[in-house]
């Protein structure tokens, strides 16, 4: 599962980009699993927003605005299991 995520970086990306991402992951450590909903998109980040205009798609993190903490989380791409357009509920 883990290597579809990795070949699907780039879709992850663009999808944050638009809106609200669901991301679940493992935070390391304690292999709690988070479900995350993230953005990359500064009209959703109110006055936290900052923009990232490149994000290599072979990159071994990346930064999200983090919605329900409302601030900026980073994410290792090797701990993501599963990810979807919309809201957790979605």
């Amino acid at each position: 599962m883990r290597q579809i995520i990795l070949n699907n970086l780039k879709d992850l990306i663009i999808t944050l980009k638009e809106g609200v991402t669901t991301i679940t992951f493992e935070k390391i450590g304690t292999g709690e699993v988070r479900v995350m909903p993230c953005t990359l998109n500064r009209d959703l980040m109110g006055t936290n927003a900052f923009s990232i205009e490149n994000i290599n798609s072979q990159s071994k993190s990346i930064v999200v605005y983090a919605l329900d903490k409302k601030d900026i989380r980073d994410v290792m791409v090797d701990t993501i299991t599963s990810w979807h357009k919309g809201s957790p509920d979605a």
